[in-house]
């Protein structure tokens, strides 16, 4: 059983708590929904799941009733009693700890994870990105973001929301929005609509690593984008000559927003055959 809105309203009224805005907290308050993420997170028993931004349980109550084994991570001090006494008796461990300084491998073992979460606003973007680049032992993610940056993680060529972050999460995984979640769900409701977005990590990146390591392709995603306006040949000046561009078989005219992960990579390649000595 998870919770309602009133009794979440009445858990935090109890411990005299009021979300705080630094830390981007806003509490889905709708048993409907939590359960379906729980659903949609695809886990059940047998599987492991590591949940960020755990607020008073009630994702973690809606993911016990899968089943599955639930690790809730809780940066809020004054949160983690409350936390601990909802689902504790469910069988979920509760760690206090922030996520963007989590030790993974401690946390996670030599084990595959899910990682199902109401991602704090604030911090959503870098997380995703982190565990991503560092903790592969979290092979798929289902997250509820802010639409705008659902859209950003989701998105291909061609679409108004892809950039950066959106090549990064294709090097590294599949994603797609799977849901839209509406402001009245949260307690606080926020400004803006939400978004779960599923992100299943590929078995090897979609770059090979032994053609370019991810930290060359990426400098070069970040380079090209910080200036999406500008032609490539501008906005990469100093970093790719007009002969790794006519290599990789890419216009030196394109802007970055054309440019699908495999195109990056070959032009990271071609860049890096250039500099070699």
């Amino acid at each position: 059983m998870t919770l309602s809105g009133r009794e979440v309203a009445d858990l935090l009224a109890r411990a005299q708590h009021r979300p705080r805005r630094s830390l981007g907290q806003h509490f889905v308050v709708d048993p409907n929904t939590v359960r379906r993420i729980a659903r949609l997170s695809g886990v059940g028993p047998g599987d492991r799941v590591v949940e960020i931004g755990a607020g008073v349980g009630s994702l973690t109550l809606a993911l016990l009733e899968t089943g599955a084994e639930v690790t809730a991570v809780e940066i809020d001090r004054r949160l983690v009693p409350i936390l601990r006494q909802v689902v504790e008796p469910g069988g979920a461990r509760v760690v206090e700890g922030d996520a963007m300084a989590l030790d993974w491998a401690a946390l996670l073992g030599a084990h595959r994870w899910a990682l199902v979460a109401n991602l704090p606003y604030n911090v959503a973007t870098p997380l995703v990105a982190d565990v991503l680049d560092q903790v592969p032992a979290v092979t798929r993610l289902v997250v509820l973001v802010q639409r705008e940056v659902g859209q950003r993680l989701a998105a291909g060529v061609g679409d108004p929301a892809y950039g950066a972050v959106s090549v990064k999460v294709a090097y590294w995984a599949r994603a797609r929005v799977v849901a839209k979640v509406p402001p009245a769900v949260f307690l606080p409701e926020p400004a803006v609509a939400s978004a779960l977005v599923a992100i299943e990590r590929r078995p090897a990146p979609a770059v090979d690593p032994a053609q370019v390591a991810p930290e060359e392709l990426f400098r070069l995603v970040r380079a090209g984008f910080a200036q999406r306006r500008k032609m490539l040949r501008r906005s990469l000046a100093g970093l790719v000559d007009s002969g790794a561009f006519a290599r990789a078989g890419v216009r030196p005219e394109a802007r970055a927003e054309e440019l699908d992960v495999v195109a990056w990579g070959t032009l990271a390649a071609a860049t890096r055959v250039a500099g070699a000595p």
